[in-house]
């Protein structure tokens, strides 16, 4: 069964690289980011676990943990941590689920029999502190995933979570943000003290109200 935006996000118990983890407990008050890989030890992958690595520390600022799965073993996870660290430039920096029996895989509709039968597709969830699905991704076992576009995405998701915006096409960090059309101009004057411009009546745009 698919998990959907707004959904709670499955939890469950399973062995990971740091060790036994309840999900939901694991996760605690943070965001979360689960995401999957078709199998160890393949390019496209060591790739992605080496830049995610990397880029750790961006996502502890935004309160965000990271937590990757596939369908083979702790053991084999393990092994392949060594391979990520010498041709990447940087430690595994977050556990990997083992998940040989595919218990996680199905809860989270990663296994799309059209794609492979046994392998992961490349699934990306955000899940926000009260554990609901705020993003799904699915990308081909052939295309390694952006980074900076997971940043960016959940720079939306956290900022559009505590104001009334929305973000506009490839928008980044610092640029201005859309009004939404529920709040009215005389309450976006109240909300947004920086002033707004309409260029449609649907249409308004504001600096980033939390800089």
């Amino acid at each position: 069964m698919a998990v959907r935006l707004g959904d709670t996000a499955p939890d469950f118990t399973a062995e990971t690289t740091d060790g036994t983890i309840n999900f939901h407990e694991w996760l605690g008050d943070s965001w979360g980011i689960i995401f999957s890989h078709p199998k160890d030890f393949t390019p496209v992958c060591t790739t992605e676990l080496g830049a995610f690595s990397a880029a750790k520390p961006e996502f502890d600022k935004r309160n965000t943990k990271l937590i990757a799965i596939s369908v083979d073993s702790v053991e084999s996870h393990k092994s392949w941590a060594n391979d990520i660290e010498e041709t990447q430039g940087t430690a595994l920096a977050f556990p990997i689920i083992g998940d040989p029996d595919r218990q996680v895989a199905d809860l989270y509709d990663m296994i799309h029999p059209n794609a492979s039968d046994t392998a992961t597709v490349r699934s990306v969830f955000i899940i926000g502190p009260d554990k609901k699905v705020k993003l799904t991704l699915t990308y081909p076992a052939s295309t390694g995933r952006n980074v900076n576009e997971i940043l960016r995405v959940l720079d939306s998701l956290q900022l559009t979570a505590d104001y009334q915006v929305a973000t506009p096409a490839n928008w980044q960090e610092g640029e201005d943000v859309i009004i939404v059309p529920a709040v009215s101009d005389e309450d976006a004057k109240t909300k947004f003290p920086k002033g707004f411009t309409a260029l449609k009546p649907y249409l308004r745009t504001t600096p980033q109200p939390n800089l």
